[in-house]
């Protein structure tokens, strides 16, 4: 297996190395050169085993060569014995068609751990065998961070260095990430978005002499390493409702910020999935419904709202996607990419939204209708979701004109936003056990502004000490 740039002008890699580089270094994002297939036979195995073989299975074709089988087998199983459900993504039925895929038992209460704890037992795999160390820089709207730092911490070859917005995530998301106590995280809270985050790690992947420097890596879903342990869980949850092929599809609705999550279900389409639709649910940050709808992609604003995970403009792997709409053409990507960054916008032609509306839809959700759908879905069920998750559920009600099963991601625990959910549905949702001190605990974290200099002496400085 080998991965190619969206930007068609950095040279094909193969998986470790993909893994440890991250970014392209023309500045695009890695793909597979092509997609495994997944067959009917395999989708009516899939429905009766446990996760992590199903997962392995998935993941096998992407590795390649590079990883023997035994190694990957162990590795994928150690991933997942600490998440508190051992179906690791179980589904709960919201309605007739309507299902909930919980993605949050895991050790941060988040979808992000599904991915984040393979790609940390990757790495140690990796920079064991090539007697190597790294130093991974993340950039979170909140989840991403603590799961990262969770799956990198106490790890003896590499260090992590993650930026926040500062004052633009949950208290719980904060303190998850900032009350880490070990030696090899560094907290960095940024006066600005997510955006101005992101934009500060793409900027140090683009400087060579900086990345070679530091042995920079990236836990962001820029690596294809993050996006490839998502793809699972759309074909478990699948295959657990009998989607086995395309006479009986099913679709689903997506929380969706910077596009990873959704990207993975396209993913498990191009596998051979029967997959009828994916909905792109947007907060009030609405620039992929903006571009579904019109074919017009102008950065706007970022409003700060009740789900911030989802408080982007700047959505990086939808490039991916444009990479296919293009026929996977890197010259035409790198000058849309050069257009977005020149003055803030591109457009879509009718013909290539023709092509992506056929999979996707889109829906832009408010801060009303979220506090509405959370509410809604506690009488109705009894069961809490997150603000992340109620936009998921607004929007799969407006994509109508389908009969088949419509999944919603749940992307965390509805105890990551308690004020929110008390305030729809009179109840605070409460924290796990091993939780229960969380606000208790000393935060360790350094605000910075929102400057590539600063930024980069900051990390640096810290990596000195280390064997880099």
């Amino acid at each position: 297996m080998r991965y190619i740039s969206t930007r068609g002008r950095a040279a094909p890699l193969e998986f470790e190395d993909v893994l440890l580089e991250g970014l392209a270094r023309d500045g695009g994002l890695y793909v597979p050169e092509t997609w495994p297939r997944l067959t009917p036979d395999d989708l009516r195995a899939f429905a009766g085993m446990p996760y992590p073989e199903v997962a392995y299975r998935v993941m096998r074709p992407f590795v390649g060569d590079t990883i023997s089988d035994a190694d990957f087998a162990e590795l994928v199983n150690d991933a997942y014995r600490g998440f508190r459900n051992r179906h690791v993504a179980p589904l709960f039925q919201l309605g007739p068609n309507r299902w909930l895929l919980e993605l949050y038992h895991g050790p941060t209460l988040a979808f992000k751990d599904v991915a984040m704890q393979v790609l940390g037992r990757l790495y140690d795999h990796v920079l064991e065998k090539r007697d190597a160390r790294i130093t991974v820089v993340g950039a979170t709207s909140g989840d991403t961070g603590s799961a990262a730092i969770e799956a990198i911490r106490g790890r003896q070859r590499a260090s992590i260095f993650i930026m926040h917005p500062k004052d633009r995530t949950s208290e719980v998301q904060r303190r998850q990430m900032t009350t880490v106590d070990a030696p090899n995280v560094h907290n960095l809270a940024i006066e600005g978005t997510f955006d101005d985050c992101q934009n500060l790690l793409k900027a140090m992947f683009n400087d060579a002499a900086f990345r070679d420097e530091i042995h920079l890596s990236g836990v962001n879903s820029i690596n294809w390493a993050r996006v490839m342990p998502q793809i699972v869980y759309y074909v478990t949850a699948a295959a657990a409702l009998g989607a086995f092929d395309q006479s009986r599809p099913v679709s689903f609705s997506v929380p969706t910020g910077n596009f990873g999550d959704i990207y993975a279900g396209y993913a498990a389409a191009m596998m051979g999935l029967p997959v009828k639709r994916l909905v792109i649910a947007t907060n009030v940050n609405d620039i992929l419904t903006r571009v579904l709808n019109t074919g017009e992609h102008a950065l706007g604003e970022v409003t700060p709202t009740m789900s911030p995970s989802m408080d982007i403009q700047v959505s990086s792997n939808f490039e991916r996607l444009l990479f296919d709409l293009y026929d996977r053409d890197g010259g035409s990507i790198a000058a849309m990419m050069t257009q977005l960054h020149d003055t803030g916008r591109f457009d879509l032609p009718p013909e290539k939204l023709d092509k992506a509306r056929r999979l996707f839809g889109a829906h832009r959700v408010d801060e009303q209708q979220t506090l509405d759908t959370l509410g809604v879905v506690y009488d109705q069920t009894g069961f809490q979701i997150d603000p992340h998750t109620a936009v998921g559920v607004a929007a799969a009600e407006r994509e109508t004109g389908s009969n088949e099963p419509m999944i919603v991601l749940g992307t965390a625990h509805p105890a990551k936003f308690p004020d929110a959910v008390e305030r729809a549905t009179g109840h605070r949702p409460g924290l796990p056990p091993d939780f229960a001190d969380l606000y208790e605990r000393e935060e360790r974290c350094d605000v910075l502004p929102d400057d590539l200099s600063a930024v980069q002496a900051y990390i640096r400085e810290r990596v000195d000490g280390a064997t880099v």
